[in-house]
């Protein structure tokens, strides 16, 4: 009977080949901007974004964003005094010469946003209204109107004739004579496979969001965006790139029971300040890093606990300032929960716990490994955003390497020809998309997500220890017979099937990553009680990990690229405790 359903499902599977000079991959923010510089460097270029839901409300910013983390504005700051802070909130890890480009080219970005109808802050005198959050320099630029960023930025895509394929989940990227020369994936509505042939790849598919499970135990409750499930760090890996820090989890200080964060980051510069039970303040800094989460962790284990974001003293024309930024930008359901729960800022403090473990760039430092020029290891294959190894580089570094990228794509591919894929990877690739709907009664896709993840939170969960970690591998690497017995009714559900795929392999990389790098670094991100220490005579280097060429997950040290800044770290450390 299942034979039959197989030879059912190939015979009715419609296949769509697709050209393009340009493609990218997951129209978000970096995706979004990736097309636009891609077409502007040259209009008479093909340039097409796929997006696996609909580019008007897609990606980590859907519903728009409350404030610029990293603005670097002429007159306040400058890119050095950035990539200083951004080094010592790493730890030292990371590539200067990367993060000195959101540095550099944040401020163009900013004002090209605004060119195109976005509202950032101004004070009285017209001038960018920049708040203090990070330890030294000023970097916050609120966006009481950030609700509309998103559906800008789709017609600006649309305005410069860049090709947008909504509802369509890529899967592999499509590699030959060591290069990218497309992807493969299908439609997520009416399951046709579909085949793009380009000449350069960016990748822009966000953060794995769906790694740890939230305590509330809704899949989709998560920190991030939840359909950001690790999609490109999959399709990176098996495409043979290099991947940077999987060991550097993503944990952020969020409201309790709620899927997003209190947002001292917002509040902080109005007053608001994050407190013990007793009312004290902890931290020094609000910044998030995981120095700060680390502090946060001790205390929610302290007896001190639990924690809250203090607004109660602020008086009224400040809180309905912070109401109306937090409760209309982003996570807009946010007034609803308080008000849900009976809640208000001028009374309560806004309890606080800590999330989920994710990968993700932008808030910490795990992603694909890229250069200055948004390359990855594999040539004609570019990435940016949240999936790209450019530590905290937040919303305005995705902007930035989304261009970085959609510019040197386009030099990139000059002169290239087209690639024919392999007929039979195709095969084997459509067969392994499919396999779930031939199993209609086979284990949902819900229950098969949910154990998983139980065993990222059991095994991966920070303070990590090295025997919980071994035991989380070997059920990540058994659990391919897990996804075996998968079962789909449909496409949408088929997309579901392919995303646990992807977080699979980043439950491995994860574990591997973390295990692989015997010392305690950045704080909560990598604490680990086997190894308390940071040592940095034999770990002061990036752990990077990729597919070798007998399909094995090999790592390894990369070397840190000498510093442009200059910074000694043996006398410079971030400290954000009040103790």
């Amino acid at each position: 009977m299942e034979r039959q359903q197989v030879i059912e499902m190939e015979t009715n599977i419609n296949t769509q080949w697709l050209k393009t000079d340009v493609l990218v991959i997951g129209g978000g923010t970096a995706g979004t901007m990736a097309g636009i510089k891609a077409k502007q460097a040259n209009p008479n270029a093909e340039v097409l974004i796929l997006e696996k839901a609909n580019i008007r409300r897609s990606g980590a910013i859907a519903m728009g964003m409350d404030g610029v983390n990293t603005a670097v504005i002429p007159g306040h700051s400058t890119p050095e005094q950035y990539v200083r802070e951004v080094t010592l909130a790493n730890d030292g890890i990371l590539n200067q010469k990367a993060v000195y480009q959101t540095g550099k080219f944040g401020y163009e970005v900013i004002q090209e946003l605004e060119s195109w109808g976005v509202k950032f802050q101004k004070d009285t005198e017209g001038n960018y209204d920049l708040k203090q959050v990070h330890r030294i320099g000023k970097y916050v630029l609120p966006m009481p109107e950030g609700k509309d960023l998103k559906p800008i930025l789709a017609r600006q895509v649309k305005r410069h004739k860049v090709k947008v394929t909504n509802r369509v989940m890529a899967t592999r990227i499509l590699v030959a004579e060591n290069r990218a020369i497309g992807a493969v994936g299908f439609d997520v509505r009416n399951g046709d496979f579909i085949v793009i042939q380009a000449k350069a790849v960016i990748l822009c598919t966000g953060a794995c969001g769906r790694l740890g499970l939230p305590l509330s135990g809704y899949l989709y409750g998560t920190y991030e965006n939840p359909t950001n499930a690790g999609d490109g760090y999959s399709m990176a890996y098996h495409a043979g790139a290099e991947l940077s820090n999987i060991e550097c989890f993503q944990v952020n200080p969020l409201i309790k029971d709620y899927n997003g964060p209190a947002c001292a980051y917002v509040a902080g510069p109005f007053g608001a300040y994050t407190a013990n039970a007793e009312g004290n303040r902890f931290i020094n800094c609000d910044y998030w890093s995981g120095q700060m989460m680390l502090e946060i962790w001790k205390e929610l284990h302290s007896g001190k606990g639990p924690i809250h974001l203090k607004m109660t003293h602020l008086d009224e024309d400040t809180i309905a300032e912070i109401e109306s930024i937090l409760w209309t930008n982003e996570r807009p359901s946010r007034g609803r929960f308080h008000e849900g729960r009976g809640e208000d800022y001028r009374t309560h403090g806004v309890e606080m716990h800590i999330s989920e473990i994710g990968l993700c760039s932008g808030h910490s430092a795990s992603g694909v490994w890229v250069n200055e020029k948004a390359e990855t290891t594999v040539p004609g294959l570019y990435a940016a955003g949240d999936m790209a190894s450019v530590p905290h580089n937040y919303m305005i570094g995705a902007f930035v390497f989304g261009r970085i990228a959609g510019i040197n794509a386009i030099d990139y591919m000059q002169n290239l020809d087209y690639l024919e894929p392999n007929g039979d990877f195709l095969e084997a690739e459509k067969k392994r998309i499919y396999a779930p709907l031939t199993r209609p009664n086979g284990i949902p896709h819900t229950q098969v997500e949910y154990k998983l993840r139980r065993f990222v939170n059991d095994y991966l969960q920070p303070p990590k220890v090295g025997n919980k970690m071994e035991i989380g591998l070997s059920h990540f690497l058994r659990y391919h017979e897990t996804l075996d017995l998968m079962g789909a009714r449909d496409p949408h559900e088929l997309m579901r099937c392919q995303e646990v795929h992807f977080i699979r392999d980043c439950a491995e990389m994860a574990a591997r990553a973390s295990l692989y790098r015997r010392e305690t670094r950045w704080g909560l991100y990598h604490y680990r009680l086997d190894y308390p220490e940071k040592n940095d005579d034999e770990w002061f280097c990036h752990v990077n990990l990729k597919k070798d060429e007998s399909g094995e997950m090999k790592l390894f040290k990369r070397p840190i690229e000498p510093y442009i800044v200059d910074i000694d770290l043996q006398k410079e450390v971030y400290n954000v405790s009040v103790r």
